[in-house]
Order: C-alpha cells, then structure tokens, then sequence
C-alpha cells in the first residue's frame, strides 16, 4: 500500500492546525472538528499547546485516501519552533502551505517556501480563512507569485470571499488551460513543442501538471476555509493525485532517520523515524548514529488518526520505537546516509541563563535541561562551572516563556532567566599554529600534538585533516584530538562558538605501551587518549591566538512597509539601531524599505515601529548572515581556561620517567613552535 508523507507548513495563526483538523474531518477519521480555541485538536496534544492556542511540537495523524495511507505531520508555525520544523523537512514527500487569505504571504510564509523549493520537496499552496472579513482573491494569487514563486497555478476561483458563504470554484478543463500552459511549457519543451504545433489535449496538460509537480517545479494554488470546509475536498484531491508516494524497498537494507524524541508515562524514550528502505521488526538489533547500537522492544505505526501497536514498519512509514535509550533526533537508523544532517534553517542567534529558584534544584535543573536538549537539540546547553550558571540557546521570547512553563508543569521547577542576549560567533581572521612534544618541558602529558588554524569560507563549520602519517600512532588517538578539537572550538578567545576554519594536524606523537623484562605492563610510561584530551585544547587555543580571531553578529534581511508620510521618522531610528537601508520604493502610499539589521537590534524595532507609523508599519525580519562587529564594541563571553584536564599526568609522568617516544612528523614543511 503507497505512502505519502506529507508535512502541513504555515506561518503561525495561518489556520495550520484547523485545516488538518478539517482534513481528518473530510477523510471521516474524526466524526466531530477539534477547535484550537478551545484546546480540543487531534494533533495539538500537550497541555502547554491547548492553553496557548499554539502548536510547539510535530505530530503525526494518519487516514487514508483510496489505497494511499497518508502520514501527516503538523507542524509549528510560530518561528521561536523553527527547529521542529527543521527536523520534519527531512522526511516529507510532499507539503501543503497554508497562507492566509487576510494577512497574506509573511515572513516565515517565505522562509518556508524558499527552503521547500530548495529541497526540491512537492508543495500545494492552501490559501485559508476566505470566509473572513478582508480576504482577498486576486491580490492575494499576485502577492503569492511576486513574494513566493511565479510558478503557480490557480486551480479555481473563490465565491463570496470574505462571507460565511465563501465557496471554491474549481476551474474546468477548459478554463484552466491557459494559466497551465503558461506554467508548464516553461519547463517542458516537448508540451511547448506541442502547443506550437496545436495539438495539446487536456489530458496531456494534466499530465503535465502532475510530473512538475511531483518535481517541485509548479505549485497549484487551491482556496478554502478551514472553518466552513470550503474547499477542502477539492484539496484533498489534489493532495491524491498530485502528491508523489514515498518510494524506496520494503526488502531492502534497513535505513531510516529520526526526526522527533519524546517520553513515555514511564520515561522511556520514545523515538518517531521515517524509514527510506528495508523493514525494520520488534526485536531487532539496529544501529544508529555514531556507531551505537540497541534493540528495539516495541513499534507502533499510524492508522486512521490513531497510533497502533505492531509489530514491523516499512519503508516509506513512519514509526514510534521503544527500546533505544540513547537515542537522539537526527540520528540514522542502520546504513549511515546524509539525510537529515543538512540545516535548513538558521541556528537560534539567542541565549539567556536559566536560573532555579530554589539554589538546591541545579542538579535537577541540569538533568531536566537535558532532557529537553534531546527533543530539541538546539536549545544546546552550555555550562559556566565557574559560575554555576546554565544557558540555552533561543529563537525568541515565547520559547523561552514555553521553556519556563515546561518545567514547572513537567519536572517541577520554578525557574527565571536572565536578561536575553544575542549569540555571536568568531572566525579566524589569519593562520596559526602551535605544538607541545612529548617529552619536553612544560608539556605534562605522554603526547605531541601540533595544530594549524586556517580561516576557510563562510557557512563552511569547522573541518579536521591530518597532514600527519594516519599510521604514525593509534588510531583512536587521531580520533581523541579530532573530538577535543570540535568540543574545544565551542568557546574561542571571546567564549563565542569558533566556525568556518580547517584545523590541520601538523605533529603528532605518542609513548608505546611498555613494560620492564619480567614484569607487568606499566600503564604509568603508555600514552592514553586522556593525554591527547588534555594537551590538544592547550595546543588548539595558542594557536587560534596567533591566528586571531574576529566576532561575527547576526543579521537579518529587513523588509519594512510603512505609509510614505512616516518614513522620514522611521530612517533616524533605524540608524540608531544600525541598521542599512539598501532599496526603498514606493506602492500607492506606502514605502518599501530592504536592508539588513542587527539580529539584537529587531526587537527594539518592533517595539518602537508601532509609535513611529500610526500602528500602521509592517515588518518581516529573518536571519541572513553573520557580519563583523564593529571595532570598539566587540561583545564577549565569559572564556573557561581549558586548563589541565590531565594534570595527574603531569605528576605521573615526573615520577616515572619517559618511555620511548613515536612521533610522526609535519609534511607541510613548516617550523615547529614549542610553547
């Protein structure tokens, strides 16, 4: 039986979670529509999510259509829960988008659109709320080909916009002949060919449409109202025949990703993966991740709007399994493959420090933080020890209102937060390297490690390579300083996380394991990994400071509609938050202003726009890039000394002496520096 999974995608108060409730409503897995008003949806599960009207975490409802089985995952819309919808893109074979038909095409409406077109992932545009006061028809299909893509296709015309009477005309085959060809032919020259020659048949043309389609090339756009189901049927029949299945073999080798943790009643972890080949069974052994390894002791797969107990899932399903306790969001399920290890969005570019109101529930507050980090790995903890602080990354304020309520309601601790802060990166502005031998004073640890830092372009992260023999020591040395390398980079000299710059390992060496005639091993003369652990952060560091590096801030694509007549008072504001108008323009009476504006500095905007425009401004801002900080006002973070991590090396190696030194040597033919 096919599958299609398919991911429902908005900006926030779009109408997401209604249309899918209308959908399960249609397709007659429910007998009574939920409301998010009044907390009663299939999908919106969470007691957090039905008293904020919100959705915060994916979920997954399932019905059928014919002999498609249909996987469908809801999505958050508010953009403090990118991150949920990061991890979904990965598995979908296809999405609906839903735009309002009164707020129109927003900000995170493009964002959205621009990462499906980049993933090449099947869309139908779904334009909601036609029932309301203001909708708007034709301004709206201009507006969604001018901001989103030109490449749609209006598949019917709205009746009543904007009455509890709206209704959805479908065009007729003849009728929708002309915007189909003006679409399709750009992308098929042999339609186009056709066309010329006069002899497209309207089958043909429906052919078409279902081929690009399924390629991500065109979008048929469909109205309705969630509320009054208008509509509706007419999208799930294009969501039947338009939609591509999933493909891959039920007998193939088994692979899968994991795209969402929860836990259980009992606290057992609880992992949703989409499999793309082979049939995975309770009681399986499965591999995933980084080499770990663990039995699956239950599945459960989705049916007709309800998760149910089997025993298999196959490719092309989405399962919930048990039994694999230390498992994580992004993992891969059996053959290693890239899928789900791309980022489509930008990192949170926010941070505060979670404080416990009670001094005696750190250590609670650490295990419950931890937790979370497993759902949503890009809270990503950081520890001050020094301070006995905790952080966590941030997309927004309601995030953080969320993360508060989540655990007073689920752990039991009553918690604040520091002010907000804005999280910066530093990247290397030159070269530098540094290296310690074994051996020699100061170096207390069996090792040599030499490290060269090297800028390498924007976007590239961090990469590791050896100009060393891979044979000139063990290999799970090699891999000790790699490891330590990435984890030491999470803090430069201005304690911001160091990115995009190669890492080359320029010396290396190691003492053997010995021992004395006659006697036992003596581990006291052997290197371990814990030598390359302690010394390679030394080493890292020197030489990142002889590089130098330079703080990056977020910035964020500014779009700025105001009424002409405020724009004067709304430029010296803008300057003040250093913010760089680069194209203004004019539509009727309003001013277009892009440009770019620091990531700290929205917020502020957003508070003072209201005031400057009569409550009559616009505004969409979302992440860019990282920009140099301007000399004089460089931000810094609290920097941990990596200090001796093995400083009982220091007093093992003075008592016992040194064994015999192996070392492999640089290829790159330049000076070493002892520290």
């Amino acid at each position: 039986m096919p599958t299609l999974n398919l991911g429902i995608l908005a900006h926030v108060d779009a109408g997401k979670t209604s249309l899918t409730e209308r959908l399960l409503h249609t397709v007659g897995v429910i007998d009574e529509l939920g409301s998010v008003d009044d907390g009663s949806t299939r999908t919106d599960t969470l007691a957090l999510e039905r008293q904020r009207g919100i959705t915060i975490k994916s979920a997954v409802v399932s019905f059928a259509l014919g002999d498609l089985t249909v996987d469908l995952i809801d999505t958050p819309g508010h953009p403090d829960f990118i991150a949920e919808v990061e991890r979904v893109l990965s598995v979908l074979d296809g999405a609906v988008l839903v735009v309002s038909a009164v707020e129109g095409v927003q900000a995170q409406t493009r964002v959205l659109m621009r990462t499906l077109q980049r993933l090449r992932i099947p869309t139908l545009v779904f334009v909601n709320k036609t029932d309301r006061s203001g909708a708007r028809y034709a301004p709206l299909l201009e507006s969604v080909a001018a901001r989103l893509t030109p490449a749609i296709v209006p598949m019917g015309e709205v009746r009543a916009p904007g009455t509890p009477d709206v209704g959805f005309v479908p065009f007729t085959p003849a009728r929708l002949r002309a915007p189909l060809l003006d679409v399709l032919a750009g992308h098929d020259d042999a339609l186009l060919a056709e066309y010329v020659d006069g002899g497209v048949t309207d089958d043909r043309l429906r052919a078409s449409l279902v081929r690009q389609t399924g390629r991500a090339r065109v979008h048929p756009v469909y109205f309705g109202s969630a509320i009054t189901g208008a509509g509706v049927p007419e999208l799930v029949a294009g969501i039947r025949e338009l939609l591509p299945a999933a493909g891959g073999r039920t007998d193939g080798e088994v692979e899968g990703t994991v795209f969402k943790v929860e836990r259980g009643p009992a606290g057992e972890k609880i992992a949703y993966a989409r499999m793309f080949s082979g049939t995975l069974r309770t009681r399986d052994r499965i591999a995933y991740g980084d080499g770990r390894e663990g039995k699956v002791t239950g599945i459960s797969v989705f049916e007709n709007g309800t998760a149910v107990d089997g025993t298999s899932v196959a490719a092309g399903r989405i399962g919930r399994l048990r039994g694999l306790a230390d498992i994580r969001v992004g993992d891969t399920l059996g053959r290693p493959s890239g899928r789900g290890a791309e980022r489509h969005f930008a990192p949170p570019t926010l941070e505060t420090v979670v404080v416990p109101r009670r001094p005696g529930d750190r250590g609670a507050l650490h295990v419950a933080l931890t937790q979370l980090a497993e759902q949503d790995p890009l809270i990503a903890l950081r520890t001050d020890e020094l301070r006995q602080e905790i952080s966590v990354s941030l997309y927004g304020e309601v995030q953080k209102e969320v993360v508060q309520a989540t655990l007073a309601d689920e752990f039991g601790l009553d918690v604040t937060f520091r002010e907000t802060t804005t999280i910066c990166v530093e990247r290397p502005v030159g070269s530098g390297a540094a290296v310690e031998f074994n051996g020699r004073e100061p170096n207390p640890f069996l090792a040599t490690v030499g490290l060269r830092v090297d800028p390498a372009p924007a976007g590239s992260g961090v990469r590791f390579r050896l100009a060393v023999e891979l044979g000139s020591m063990p290999y799970a040395f090699f891999k000790a300083v790699e490891d330590t390398v990435r984890d030491t980079l999470r803090q430069g000299v201005h304690g911001w996380e160091v990115t995009d710059c190669t890492v080359t390992m320029t010396h290396s060496g190691y003492s053997p394991r010995q021992s004395h005639a006659h006697q036992r091993f003596d581990k006291s003369m052997s290197s371990t990994g814990a030598d390359f652990r302690g010394l390679t952060p030394l080493v890292l560091m020197s030489a990142l400071r002889r590089a130098g590096s330079r703080v990056h801030e977020p910035m964020h694509r500014l779009r700025l509609e105001t009424p002409a007549d405020t724009l004067t008072a709304v430029l010296p504001v803008l300057a003040k938050l250093r913010a760089v108008p680069e194209t203004t323009g004019t539509r009727g009476a309003t001013s277009v202003l892009e440009g770019r504006i620091p990531a700290a500095a929205v917020h502020e905007l957003g508070l003072l726009l209201p005031g400057l425009s009569r409550g009559e401004a616009e505004l969409d801002a979302v992440f860019d890039h990282y920009a140099p900080v301007a000399r004089g006002t460089v931000p810094a973070r609290p920097v941990h000394s990596p200090g001796l991590r093995g400083s009982s090396c220091r007093a093992r190696v003075r008592a016992s002496g040194r064994g015999p030194v192996h070392a492999g040597h640089a290829r790159l033919g330049e000076p070493s520096r002892e520290l």
